[in-house]
């Protein structure tokens, strides 16, 4: 799905051009890189890249069988080249060989309760893995368009809210929140001192379809659902989050790549969202709704280094890039469950 491209919009960022249509043909022939593609963004974004006719080459560090992208097929359509981003060589290899172009680094330890377990290796593949792309990127000619995932963790615990590119400094405290600030400063710097072709995506919490980490409120609860159980939530329910539609996220990141093409847009941050945050538990109650389910979640009350309130303000994406989240809550949550039912049904 797009939203809002070749829509003409004016205000303080400047013009940015938008469209209701596919841009059509923009991604034909393209020589896309994509880091994390067995997650679940990864793996939405492959799919419309190849439905749109680039050339995709993946890193792949593990063999997920049950991720989205084998589960769809889609892995046997990609080229795949075999490492981890902590190993320098393999990612300059890859970027060489494949004569890439643009680039998507989506790959990162993502899960905050691992981070607070075991630092060191979120710390590895998030800071070192982010440095060591950039680094391959700057030796590359060839790359016009480079796309890094941050995320609102990336802001820390603030008090004025919702976050704000330019209001909001990135100060993460705990482990998963500073390897973020990190990797959007590395990002950051790489662009302003090399000026190389580089756009931050901080998105707000990502579900949908395929997303295998059941400890993550969304595809947990409705695991839990399915399997006739009272959904967990670790957090005293309060929580407060952005919960963003894997297809708007996808068509938010491919909107930042092809505006790369504008001076204007390189070396820049931007918020990405349904600027509709809610509770943990009105999100609980709205997915056992849509369920027509009866059971009841269980309160641990235990979470703990996570922050209690994040949303953002996406004006800028708005006003620069023309872009706005097109997915409705409700409808969202009704296709991701419709894709974990037809899951469970096969594993």
């Amino acid at each position: 799905m797009n939203y809002g491209r070749r829509m003409k919009r004016h205000g303080k960022y400047g013009k940015a051009s938008a469209t209701m249509e596919k841009n059509s043909g923009y991604w034909k022939g393209k020589n896309v890189f994509v880091t994390g593609a067995t997650g679940i963004l990864g793996s939405w974004l492959v799919k419309r890249l190849l439905k749109d006719n680039a050339n995709v080459t993946i890193l792949k560090r593990d063999h997920v069988p049950k991720s989205e992208l084998e589960h769809s097929g889609l892995i046997k359509k990609v080229n795949i080249v075999h490492g981890s981003l902590e190993d320098y060589w393999t990612v300059e290899r890859a970027l060489n060989e494949y004569e890439i172009d643009t680039c998507f680094h989506l790959a990162a330890q993502a899960i905050v309760q691992a981070a607070n377990r075991s630092p060191l290796p979120t710390f590895e593949a998030n800071i070192r893995g982010t440095w060591n792309l950039l680094e391959a990127l700057q030796n590359n000619i060839l790359a016009k368009r480079i796309v890094i995932s941050s995320s609102d963790k990336a802001y820390g615990d603030q008090k004025n809210l919702p976050y704000k590119e330019d209001c909001s400094p990135l100060s993460g405290l705990h482990p998963y929140d500073v390897s973020k600030s990190c990797c959007d400063l590395i990002a950051q710097a790489y662009a302003h001192t090399y000026k190389m072709p580089i756009g931050i995506a901080r998105c707000g919490n990502i579900y949908g379809g395929g997303d295998l980490n059941f400890s993550r409120i969304v595809p947990g609860t409705i695991k839990s659902i399915l399997q006739n159980e009272n959904p967990v939530i670790r957090s005293d329910g309060t929580y407060i989050r952005d919960y963003f539609y894997v297809e708007d996220t996808v068509d938010a990141f491919l909107t930042l790549a092809e505006a790369l093409d504008r001076k204007e847009i390189q070396g820049n941050a931007f918020n990405f969202g349904p600027e509709n945050p809610m509770s943990v538990i009105e999100l609980v109650n709205k997915i056992l709704k849509i369920s027509d389910s009866k059971m009841k979640p269980k309160i641990l009350a235990e979470a703990k280094n996570e922050i209690k309130k994040q949303y953002l303000d996406c004006g800028k994406a708005s006003k620069m890039l023309g872009w706005k989240a097109g997915t409705q809550i409700d409808d969202g949550l009704k296709k991701t469950i419709s894709w974990y039912k037809e899951f469970f049904k096969h594993n």
